[in-house]
């Protein structure tokens, strides 16, 4: 069976921006409002559920077991996961994660199993602990039903990787219109690269983290003009989901009006593709934003587990990117509610290099606090 033969529709469920029984990142997962979504998800018809060990610090496993595999039969949907490489640090640790795992989640076996961001010095990690073999072991004992991984490297780097594990049923790459044509992101690149090697496409961070639902004042107007009834986010989650290549395109969704959203939009019964015209008004869109240079963060949180100062990295870089693109007070609010919800200061970072090495975006996070610290922590 193709890989994506048991997946109807899209829109898949990214189950790593879940609503919260509380303010601020420490509160716990509301897992009652995560039912309501899913029982709303399943509903609308779509299957495909993403989580990973990390989400929400370890609690995501956990929450779909509650919340979706305890409910469900398990013919019902199709649930994905992936293996931190970065946390491997001792022989059997794959193992014991994956035990983890299956224990967590209690769904028994992995639809879809994921190396999880094989790019930059954790492509060594996941060959030297055998991860490729071990997974295919996985998959002759029916414990991983299609292999992938995610990627958020260049299209050379992913090109050898297709090369190399011709295994590999599928990629999940972060593909949206402001990173299409970008540089250092290469989406378009990406794309093509999966594309050539037939292998097809899940698409994570559509929405940039919430960016291209947060438009700059002129650029949001083009969108709302041309259509009055549109979010800005469902522009971008039909940008990812127009492309024929792509088969899910991942939302973290965290509220149930999210949820609604995103299902009416993306309904194999009812969904709009992008036209010529549409993507001619998105490049004139993302004209507009890269005119105002900001941080290329999507909030992924990957940077802030390991900090030793326990610096809330992203909620800092969203008060910058603030500073930098509408220059008012809003800034120095975000920045405060960042402290309120227990962030040190960005001028308590000690420049240990933690969280560039567990950036997926390469930003140069210690510069960046550097600079949120001389316009935020004027006392500091």
């Amino acid at each position: 069976m193709a890989a994506f033969d048991e997946v109807v529709g899209k829109l898949g469920f990214g189950l790593m921006r879940l609503p919260r029984a509380g303010e601020g990142e420490a509160a716990p997962v509301d897992v009652e409002r995560v039912k309501t979504m899913v029982d709303a998800f399943l509903a609308a018809g779509f299957t495909y559920f993403d989580t990973a060990y990390v989400y929400h610090d370890g609690a995501s496993e956990c929450v779909a077991k509650e919340a979706l595999v305890d409910r469900y039969p398990r013919e019902s949907f199709t649930l994905a996961t992936k293996m931190p490489g970065w946390l491997l640090k001792e022989p059997g640790d794959v193992e014991r994660i994956f035990a983890e795992q299956l224990e967590r989640t209690g769904a028994g076996y992995f639809d879809y199993y994921l190396m999880h961001n094989v790019a930059g010095n954790q492509i060594k990690m996941y060959e030297d602990f055998g991860c490729w073999e071990w997974a295919r072991r996985m998959k002759d004992e029916g414990l991983i039903r299609h292999l992938g991984f995610s990627c958020h490297d260049t299209a050379d780097v992913l090109d050898r990787l297709l090369t190399v594990h011709p295994e590999v049923e599928f990629v999940q790459l972060q593909l949206n219109y402001l990173d299409w044509e970008h540089d250092a992101v290469q989406a378009r690149a990406c794309y093509e690269t999966a594309e050539r090697h037939g292998v097809p496409v899940v698409v994570m961070e559509p929405v940039k983290g919430g960016t291209l639902a947060r438009l700059p004042e002129d650029a949001a107007a083009l969108l709302a003009e041309a259509d009055p009834q549109a979010s800005q986010a469902s522009w971008a989650l039909r940008f990812a989901a127009s492309l024929p290549n792509v088969k899910v395109v991942l939302s973290g969704m965290s509220d149930e009006s999210q949820m609604a959203e995103n299902a009416g939009l993306l309904a194999p019964d009812s969904f709009k593709p992008l036209a010529d015209d549409d993507r001619a008004l998105l490049r004139r869109v993302v004209e507009i934003i890269t005119s105002v240079e900001v941080v290329g963060c999507t909030a992924c949180r990957y940077c802030t587990p390991g900090c030793p100062q326990g610096i809330d990295i992203p909620a800092i870089i969203a008060a910058l990117n603030t500073q930098r693109r509408y220059k008012d007070s809003r800034a120095d609010i975000m920045y405060e509610h960042a402290l309120a919800d227990g962030s040190a200061r960005a001028s308590e970072c000690i420049a240990c290099g933690q969280c560039e090495g567990a950036c997926p975006q390469h930003l140069p996070i210690i510069e960046v606090l550097q600079e949120a610290a001389g316009l935020f922590d004027k006392e500091g």
